[in-house]
C-alpha cells in the first residue's frame, strides 16, 4: 500500500485465520499501516432484497447482520455490512457485537461452514448522505460498492458482504487459479 492507496486481495478474507488477529489488521500491518474496525451493530434484521436473493431466503426474511466501519491509520475507509443465514449464525458470535477472535471465516469453519468459492460484483456510484458523512467524503466524491457472496463446496450461500469505500486510492486485487 502506498500512501493513500489501499490494496485489498479478496482471497485473504475467505481463508480462516489462526490466532487472535483478523485479516484486515494483518493486511494493513504488512504494509506498515494500522487497520482497525468498529462494530456498529449486530443481530437479526430483515434482509434487503438483493441480500435475500443472494442468500436464497424469502424477501423480507430474517438474517443475521453485522455492520462495521473499517479504519486505516485512524481514518474511516470502508463501511461493511455482512449478512448470514439464520440457521448458520443465530446464537453465535456472528450475531453479537464482540470482536471475533480470528475473524468470521475462522468461526464459520469451526461451526462446519467453509467457504470454497466467492462471487464479487463491483460498482461505482455516488454515496448516500449517511455514507458520505461516515466516510468523510466531499460532495462530488464517488464510492465503490463491492458485494461478495461466499459459497461452500455444495454451492450453499454462507455469507454476503456489502462494502462501500471511497474510490480514491482503491486498488482491488484478484488472484484467479484455473485447474
Amino acid at each position: 500500500m502506498g500512501k493513500g492507496e489501499v490494496i485489498s486481495a479478496s482471497t485473504h478474507y475467505l481463508t480462516p485465520v489462526d490466532g487472535g488477529g483478523d485479516v484486515w489488521s494483518t493486511e494493513a500491518a504488512a504494509a506498515g499501516r494500522r487497520g482497525t474496525q468498529k462494530i456498529m451493530s449486530a443481530g437479526e434484521v430483515a434482509a434487503p432484497e438483493r441480500v435475500a436473493d443472494l442468500l436464497g431466503v424469502k424477501r423480507g426474511g430474517q438474517v443475521v447482520a453485522r455492520r462495521r466501519i473499517m479504519y486505516l491509520d485512524g481514518e474511516p475507509c470502508e463501511l461493511t455490512d455482512t449478512y448470514y443465514p439464520l440457521e448458520i449464525a443465530r446464537g453465535t458470535g456472528l450475531a453479537g457485537t464482540a470482536k471475533i477472535r480470528g475473524g468470521a471465516a475462522r468461526l464459520l469453519a469451526e461451526l462446519g461452514y467453509v467457504g470454497t468459492r466467492a462471487q464479487e460484483d463491483v460498482a461505482a456510484r455516488m454515496p448516500s448522505e449517511s455514507e458520505r458523512a461516515s466516510l468523510s467524503l466531499t460532495a462530488d466524491e464517488p464510492v465503490l460498492e463491492l458485494t461478495r457472496l461466499t459459497l461452500d463446496a455444495q454451492g450453499r450461500p454462507l455469507q454476503v458482504d456489502v462494502m462501500v469505500m471511497p474510490s480514491r486510492g482503491q486498488k482491488l486485487r484478484y488472484e484467479i487459479r484455473i485447474g
